[in-house]
C-alpha cells in the first residue's frame, strides 16, 4: 500500500462510519499520521436509509464523499479498499490493495444484519444496512407492484403487494410508517388498476412492545400511531421461516408476502485477526473502558463493533450513532494524552435521548428532561437529523425534498434504476 513514511505515529482506522469519521476529524492536523481505509468512498448517514428504501430521498442525499469531508486535512490519507485481516503480532493490516504497517489500529467497521443463523431468512429476506441494500428494497417493492398488474390471480396479486417487516425497533417502525404513507398517498395514483386497499403492511416483533429500547410511553404512542396508519402490529411473535412467499411464526401464525424486510437484529462486523476470546456472542469485540481490545496491544475498537461490558451495560452499549461518536471523540483525546505521557480518560456515555418517526406529523422523542410525541416530536426529529447530516448540500437536498414531499404528498424518487434480482446459486442479493 503506497502511503508516505512519517516521523509521527501511524494510526490506521478501518471504517468510515460515524466512529471512524469522528476519530479522524478529532485528530485533524495533530502529530499523528492517519490512514483511513473503507470499501466505499463515501460516508452513509444510516438513520435515513429507510427514506431511500421508500422513495423519499435519493441516495446522494444521505451519502457524502469521504475525500471531500477530509479536504485540507494534511495528516490524513484515504484509501478505497476492503480489509481482509490484521496481524496483531506484526502490527500489519492486510487489504485488497496491499499491506500496511501501523503503530495503532482502530477497528470501526460497524455492524451487520443478524439473521441468527437462519439461512432461509437470509436468502429470501431483505436487509437494510447500506445504500445499495436500501435501493434493492425500493426496487423490489416497485417491481412487485409492476408484476401485480400482470397477474389475474388475486392471491398472487395480494402477495406481491403485501409487505412484512420483522423487528419493531426504530428502523422497523420508521419503515412501516413510511410504507404506509406510500400506500395511502402514492401507490393508488401510480397504480389505479390495482385495489391498493387490499395491500397489507405487517410489523412483527418478538418482544411484548414496539420500540422496546425506548420508554413505555414512547412505545405506547408509537403503537397507537402505527395502528392509526392501518399497520398490523404482531407482538410476542417470533418468525420461524420464510420461503419467499409464506412467513411462518413460532406460535403457528402464517402470513403471505413477496417482500420481507428484516430489521430484527444486528451483530458486530469485526475484521479477521481478532482472537476468538475477544469476541462476544454477537461478534462484537470486547474492549476495556478505554476502547482497547482485550489481549491485543495497540488495537482499539469503537462504535457498533465494540462491546464495552460493565455492570451498567452487561451486553455493551447500545449500537447507535451517539455511542460511536462519543467513543471516538474520547479515544482521540486519549491517543493525544498518551503521546504526552498523560493518563487516558475512561469512557462515560452521555445519553442525549432517543427518537423515532412514524410518518407524517408523527414521532416519539425521549429526552433526559421529558417525553414528546406527535407534531412537535416530529419537528424535533427532523431538526436533529438535518443538523447531523454532513455537508451543506446534503442538508439543503434533504430539506427541499422533505418540504416538497410534505406539501405535495410526494415520493418522487420511486425509480427502478437498479432492477433487483436474487441470486439462486449463492443465496445472496444483487442488483444490476
Amino acid at each position: 500500500m503506497n502511503i508516505p513514511d512519517a516521523n509521527v505515529p501511524r494510526i490506521v482506522i478501518i471504517g468510515g462510519g460515524f466512529a471512524g469519521l469522528e476519530l479522524a476529524r478529532s485528530l485533524k492536523n495533530k502529530a499523528v499520521q492517519i490512514v483511513l481505509l473503507d470499501k466505499h468512498n463515501y460516508h452513509t448517514f444510516q438513520p435515513l436509509l429507510y427514506q431511500v428504501a421508500t422513495a423519499g430521498l435519493e441516495p446522494d442525499s444521505i451519502g457524502h464523499p469521504l475525500r471531500k469531508i477530509f479536504k485540507g486535512q494534511k495528516n490524513l490519507f484515504f484509501r478505497l479498499t476492503e480489509v481482509s485481516h490484521i496481524d496483531p503480532e506484526k502490527k500489519v493490516v492486510y487489504s485488497s490493495i496491499g499491506e500496511l504497517a501501523y503503530d495503532k489500529v482502530v477497528i470501526a467497521t460497524g455492524s451487520d444484519t443478524n439473521f441468527f443463523g437462519n439461512s432461509e431468512l437470509q436468502h429470501h429476506g431483505m436487509s437494510m444496512k447500506s445504500i445499495p441494500e436500501a435501493l434493492d428494497i425500493r426496487s423490489l417493492i416497485l417491481q412487485n407492484f409492476e408484476e401485480a398488474l400482470l397477474t389475474s390471480d388475486l392471491n398472487e396479486r395480494e402477495a406481491l403487494m403485501n409487505v412484512i417487516i420483522v423487528g419493531a425497533g426504530p428502523t422497523g417502525v420508521e419503515l412501516a410508517g413510511a410504507i404506509s404513507e406510500l400506500r395511502k398517498h402514492i401507490l393508488p395514483r401510480d397504480y389505479p388498476d390495482l385495489d391498493v386497499r387490499r395491500m397489507s403492511i405487517r410489523l412483527i416483533e418478538a418482544s411484548p412492545r414496539v420500540l422496546s429500547a425506548m420508554s413505555e410511553k414512547s412505545s405506547a404512542d408509537a403503537l397507537q400511531a402505527l395502528e392509526s396508519l392501518d399497520v398490523e402490529v404482531w407482538l410476542d411473535t417470533l418468525v420461524e421461516s420464510y420461503d419467499g412467499r409464506v412467513v411462518k411464526t413460532k406460535n403457528g401464525k402464517s402470513f403471505v408476502a413477496k417482500t420481507l424486510i428484516w430489521s430484527a437484529g444486528v451483530k458486530g462486523a469485526p475484521v479477521k485477526g481478532i482472537n476468538a476470546e475477544a469476541l462476544t456472542r454477537n461478534d462484537r469485540i470486547e474492549v476495556d473502558e478505554f476502547n482497547r481490545v482485550k489481549g491485543i496491544e495497540d488495537a482499539y475498537a469503537v462504535g457498533d463493533v465494540s462491546a464495552m461490558i460493565d455492570e451498567e451495560n452487561p451486553r455493551g452499549h447500545a449500537m447507535v450513532a451517539q455511542v460511536a461518536i462519543q467513543q471516538a471523540a474520547n479515544l482521540a483525546k486519549n491517543i493525544l494524552a498518551e503521546s504526552k505521557g498523560k493518563e487516558p480518560t475512561p469512557f462515560k456515555y452521555k445519553d442525549l435521548g432517543s427518537m423515532a418517526t412514524i410518518g407524517r406529523n408523527r414521532a416519539v422523542v425521549d429526552l433526559p428532561k421529558g417525553h414528546f410525541r406527535g407534531f412537535f416530536a416530529w419537528v424535533i426529529w427532523m431538526v436533529v437529523h438535518v443538523v447531523q447530516l454532513i455537508g451543506f448540500r446534503n442538508k439543503v437536498l434533504v430539506l427541499v425534498n422533505w418540504t416538497w414531499n410534505y406539501v405535495q404528498y410526494a415520493r418522487d424518487a420511486r425509480l427502478i434504476i437498479r432492477p433487483f434480482k436474487r441470486s439462486a446459486e449463492r443465496g445472496t442479493q444483487n442488483a444490476e
